[in-house]
């Protein structure tokens, strides 16, 4: 299937990489890592994660507090957020409805 990264999304996580890489050296790289992880485990199992109250699946990462929210629309696998899990955790949920 198909995956789709919203802009929003990508510069969440760019933001998140830089942030990590400022407090130490490599860190941003394996935050990266771990993303691309749970993309590919997204892909390939994109339906195990339950529908949310509002429509999207969420999968948690392991080593970092984020989370990425995803919807399956038209074939495809949208990312919506990169999130921090413990900052206002919905901000991004409006963008759901923007999606083509």
């Amino acid at each position: 299937m198909k995956v789709i990264i919203l802009q929003q999304a990508f510069k969440e996580l760019n933001d998140a990489i830089e942030y990590y890489e400022e407090q130490q050296n490599g860190l941003g790289m394996k935050l990266k890592e771990e993303i691309d992880h749970y993309v590919k485990w997204i892909s390939n199992n994109s339906n195990v994660p339950k529908i949310r109250s509002n429509g999207y699946r969420r999968v948690n990462l392991k080593v970092f507090p984020y989370f990425i929210a995803y919807t399956i629309k038209k074939e495809a696998i949208w990312i919506l957020a990169i999130a921090h899990g413990y900052r206002k955790p919905q901000y991004w949920i409006k963008r759901k409805s923007n999606m083509i």
